[in-house]
């Protein structure tokens, strides 16, 4: 890997065909066979196997629920239950589905996500001006990704997988409409080159960093560590805040993608108004469907000095 691009190379080889590997090619083959179903029969079956998962995810469902009583204190403990239950759902289903944004055509991909407030997209474009959207960790963020990268050139920025197969796999996938898949190492300097190229990206606000430069500001019905660059790195690449919201209706087989309006320009100035902005952000995106949210992260690890740990 060259060490001026430090992005993912998604050319095949021969490593990735060794013994070890089989079982991962065998999960893969899966993947590809229920990628190929028409999602109206791919859905009832992820519901069925979600029932297992829900079984023996007991350890990621123990963060899922310190998560979801931190953010909503005052939910009562059935509605508490449903959620994770609808949440798990959700994770096998569009987990199921991944694969056909690698095998499905892109007219398909344009017929699976519909999407709303693409004016924004296009004032964007009409001021020359590149963007930086804004998304938390949602099971549907590959489609979101690969959706808008239909129609404006996009990068993006992952976390290298320790296995090198699915590492190769989900790459292939994030990249399949030509944009390049950073390393994290890579760093702002990297996202903001292409910012300067013309090329847009999401951003994740909402992973918990650390203490170092970090902001705690409300976030729900808590506090959150929030790192606040993307105000400095917008104005330096002359770019548009946009969030994104995406949700998958499990009823008509099909997701539904949101750009919202800008962040204006005077929120994001100071530490603190930007932090607070983008907690505001990643709010109004996990409301609109709650369900869908990777509460299986530990994003409220760094707490205020004093507080304890909500994971012990």
């Amino acid at each position: 890997m060259s060490r001026q691009t430090k992005y993912f190379d998604r050319r095949f080889y021969w490593g990735l065909v060794h013994p070890r590997l089989w079982g991962t090619w065998l999960a893969i083959g899966l993947l590809l066979i229920f990628g190929l179903l028409p999602a109206w029969v791919r859905d009832p079956l992820a519901k069925l196997l979600a029932k297992g998962v829900f079984r023996i995810a007991q350890k990621p469902l123990k963060v899922a629920r310190a998560n979801l009583k931190a953010c909503f204190p005052e939910m009562p403990e059935p509605q508490l239950n449903q959620l994770l239950r609808d949440n798990v759902d959700n994770f096998v289903m569009i987990l199921l589905g991944q694969a056909e944004l690698l095998i499905r055509s892109k007219s398909s991909l344009r017929k699976r996500v519909q999407v709303t407030g693409f004016e924004h997209v296009q004032a964007a474009r009409v001021a020359n001006q590149p963007i930086i959207f804004i998304m938390p960790h949602v099971w549907g963020i590959d489609y979101a990704g690969l959706r808008l990268n239909l129609d404006l050139p996009m990068v993006t920025m992952a976390k290298a997988h320790r296995n090198e197969l699915f590492n190769w796999f989900n790459n292939r996938v994030r990249s399949r409409m030509g944009g390049h898949v950073y390393m994290r190492e890579a760093g702002i300097r990297a996202l903001l080159a292409e910012l300067k190229k013309g090329n847009s990206f999401f951003y994740l606000p909402d992973e918990d960093l650390g203490p170092d430069q970090s902001v705690f500001t409300p976030f729900l019905g808590t506090t959150k560590a929030t790192l606040p660059v993307v105000g400095r790195l917008a104005a330096a690449g002359n770019a548009r805040v946009l969030p994104v919201k995406i949700g998958y209706d499990s009823q008509n087989h099909r997701f539904e993608l949101g750009i919202l309006p800008a962040i204006a320009a005077e929120n994001m100035q100071g530490k603190e108004n930007e932090a607070l902005a983008l907690n505001k952000a990643v709010e109004q995106v996990i409301l609109a469907y709650p369900e869908q949210y990777m509460w299986f992260l530990k994003l409220l690890r760094t707490r205020p000095e004093g507080e304890p740990s909500i994971y012990s």
